[in-house]
Formats: structure tokens, C-alpha cells, sequence
């Protein structure tokens, strides 16, 4: 054994820091769902920046330092309350901001955000036929995504007011009526945190033939 480790004690060390550099530093996040189409497609691969917040011990979720504040707008790994799945979705809601939602219209403290339609597109469904979707631009505090919403699905298009607790945030998914977000899973809790999503660094069609979408490779998060 003594002599398997001397002899490789390079390529080890290398694992060794490579895991640290992963699990404490930058890592990288396939999307499998279509939670934040349209602006996360399945099979794209984004950057994520872990000391965006916090710095951790590797592979816990004990928290070091806090190096950066979440800010609302911000597509967010973190790991679900329910059952630590990792997740991605967008921060929607600051600690102490008070939410409802009302006929899909998102509404903080008192301000709802302003909506103008931006076409439409088929979703896609595992087990039926591709519906119809509306993409609308939401503007809030200044901030605009593009999100969409599904009329034939049966989704929670109405909640609160809640108040968000000190330390946890409200998480969404642009693909509003297709998202298992803070309205099934809960607030956040910032320890649960893993990091900010910067950048797509790759994509493939990984529901068609496989083939690169080239021109989604390094795009800024929407």
C-alpha cells in the first residue's frame, strides 16, 4: 500500500485538490429538468461560483465565513430542505420581504412586478404531447427575467402573503407552473446554500441527437 501511494502520490494529490476546488471553491451543475426554461435548458452545464456566500467545509454545510449577500434576481444552487436534493432556481425573495402570489403575478412588499408578454412556445411533456407555454418578461425592483407560464397544467399560481424568515430566502423557478420550488419545498435556509450560477459553460441536445448548441456555450446566467 505504502508503495502504490509513493509511487502515485502526484495523480492522488491532484484528486486530492481537485476535490477541494469542487466541493469548496467552483464547481459545475448539469440543469436535468426544465424547472427554469426558458432560460436553463436540460443538458446545459453551468459554472457555479461557491464562495459566492459562503465559504464551507468541504462536503458539509457548516459554514466558515460569509463572503458575499445573496442578491434577489440570482439563479442559486442549493440543496432542498426536504430531502437534500441539490436544486437550482432563482432568489426571488430577501430575508424579512413579504411574498404573495396572485393569479401567477409575484407580489413583494406590497409592489407587484410588471409583466409584458413575449411570445409562446410547445413545452415538452414526458408523457403527452407538447403543450402550449407563454413567455412573458417579469420586471421587478428594477431586475427583469424571462419566465414562462403553462394555462392547461394544474399548478400553485396563488400563495401567501409569507414573511420570510431571517437567514432564508424564497427560491422560483422560471418555468413558473413546472417547478418544484419554495412553494413545495419552503424557504431556504442560508446554510443550505451551495453557490451562485455565473455562466453556462456547455450545452447539448440531450433530448435530441446529442449535438453542441454552440451558441449557449459561456453565455451569462439570464
Amino acid at each position: 500500500m505504502k508503495k502504490l501511494v509513493r509511487e502515485n502520490k502526484g495523480w492522488l494529490l491532484f484528486l486530492l485538490l481537485f476535490g477541494v476546488f469542487r466541493t469548496a471553491i467552483a464547481d459545475w451543475n448539469p440543469i436535468p429538468s426544465g424547472s427554469m426554461r426558458p432560460n436553463l435548458l436540460e443538458g446545459d452545464v453551468v459554472f457555479v461560483n461557491r464562495l459566492a456566500y459562503n465559504v464551507k467545509i468541504p462536503l458539509t454545510d457548516v459554514v466558515l465565513a460569509r463572503v458575499g449577500e445573496p442578491r434577489r434576481g440570482d439563479v442559486v444552487t442549493f440543496s432542498s430542505p426536504t430531502d437534500g436534493t441539490r436544486l437550482i432556481k432563482r432568489l426571488v425573495a430577501l430575508p424579512g420581504d413579504i411574498v404573495e402570489m396572485r393569479d401567477e403575478q409575484l407580489i413583494i412588499n406590497g409592489q407587484s412586478a410588471s409583466y409584458a408578454a413575449a411570445g409562446t412556445a410547445m413545452e415538452p411533456l414526458a408523457d403527452a404531447a407538447p403543450i402550449a407555454a407563454q413567455r412573458i418578461d417579469e420586471t421587478f425592483d428594477g431586475h427583469r427575467r424571462r419566465i414562462q407560464v403553462i394555462p392547461e397544467l394544474m399548478a400553485l399560481r396563488n400563495f401567501g402573503p409569507v414573511t420570510v424568515p431571517r437567514d432564508q430566502f424564497m427560491m422560483l423557478g422560471d418555468n413558473r407552473d413546472r417547478s418544484a420550488d419554495s412553494r413545495m419545498v419552503g424557504m431556504v435556509p442560508r446554510h443550505l446554500l451551495i453557490g451562485r450560477a455565473e455562466r453556462i459553460l456547455a450545452s447539448a441536445d440531450i433530448d435530441g441527437n446529442w449535438m453542441p448548441r454552440m451558441e449557449r456555450f459561456g453565455m451569462k446566467m439570464p
